[in-house]
C-alpha cells in the first residue's frame, strides 16, 4: 500500500513539472488567446446581467510602444531585468515598511510574477495560488527571455472593464494602436494598473494624476530600456 502510494505521488508529481513545462514552452513561442482571468470576468459579467466585454488584441513586441515598455517597468518593476523573478529588495522593503505602519505587506510582485499569475492562475489570496505563482514564475524565468515576459505581460495584463492588453487598451482609451502611445497615454495606462477596475485611464482622478507625472519622472530617471543592459545602472528611489 506505501509503495502504490508512493508511486501515485511520484506519476502526480512528474505529470505536473511535464505540464507545467510543456505550457511554459508552448507560450514561450505561441500567442495567448485567452487567460483564466478573462473568463472569469466575462462569467462575472454575465451572472451579474452587465455589459459581456472582452477587449483583447496579441500584437508583437514591435508594435507596442518603448514609452509603453518603459512606464511598465518604471512603475511596477525597476529591477525587472536584474532580478531572476523575485525583487528580494523590494519585498524586504515591503515586509519592514508593514512592521513600522502594523499593517498587511504591501505589494512586492515582480512583473514576472504577475505574468505568471495572470496567464495561469486565478484572482484571489491563498497559500495554494501563491505558491502556484512562484512555481511558474521559477519557470518563465528559467525558459522564456525577459523581451518574451514584458510581451507577454503587456498583451494580457488588466487595464479596464473588460480590455486587456496594450492594444486593446490604447484603442479604447486614446483611439491609437500601441505603437502610437505617447509617453504620457503610456504612463497613464500605467498609472492604473495597481487597481484598473477602480482607476480609469480615459478619466484620471488626482490619486492617478499624481502617478503619472511620478512615472514620466521615474521614466526619464530610468534612461533607455535595455531589457539586456550590461550592467546594473543607478535608479530613483520609489516613493
Amino acid at each position: 500500500m506505501v509503495r502504490r502510494i508512493f508511486r501515485f505521488l511520484l506519476k502526480t508529481a512528474a505529470w505536473f513539472i511535464g505540464l507545467t513545462v510543456l505550457l511554459v514552452l508552448f507560450f514561450k513561442w505561441f500567442p495567448v488567446p485567452v487567460t483564466p482571468l478573462m473568463v472569469i470576468r466575462t462569467v462575472q459579467q454575465a451572472t451579474r446581467g452587465k455589459e459581456i466585454r472582452m477587449q483583447h488584441d496579441w500584437v508583437a513586441m514591435k508594435r507596442i510602444s518603448p514609452n509603453l515598455q518603459l512606464a511598465v517597468i518604471a512603475s511596477e518593476d525597476q529591477n525587472f531585468v536584474y532580478h531572476r523573478g523575485f525583487d528580494l529588495e523590494a519585498i524586504d522593503k515591503a515586509l519592514k515598511d508593514s512592521q513600522k505602519r502594523n499593517r498587511k505587506p504591501r505589494g512586492a510582485s515582480t512583473i514576472s510574477q504577475q505574468t505568471a499569475k495572470n496567464l495561469f492562475l486565478w484572482p484571489g489570496r491563498s497559500w495554494v495560488r501563491k505558491g502556484l505563482e512562484v512555481w511558474f514564475t521559477g519557470w518563465i524565468e528559467l525558459l522564456w527571455s525577459k523581451k518574451r515576459i514584458l510581451q507577454v505581460y503587456l498583451n494580457i495584463v488588466e487595464m479596464g472593464n473588460g480590455i486587456y492588453g496594450a492594444e486593446a487598451a490604447a484603442h479604447h482609451f486614446f483611439g491609437v494602436p500601441a505603437e502610437k502611445l505617447t509617453s504620457r497615454q503610456a504612463a497613464t495606462l500605467a498609472a492604473v494598473l495597481p487597481n484598473p477596475r477602480r482607476y480609469n485611464a480615459a478619466s484620471p482622478g488626482p490619486y492617478v494624476s499624481g502617478r503619472i507625472g511620478w512615472i514620466q519622472g521615474q521614466m526619464q530617471q530610468y534612461g533607455p530600456l535595455d531589457l539586456k543592459p550590461p550592467r546594473k545602472h543607478k535608479k530613483q528611489k520609489k516613493k
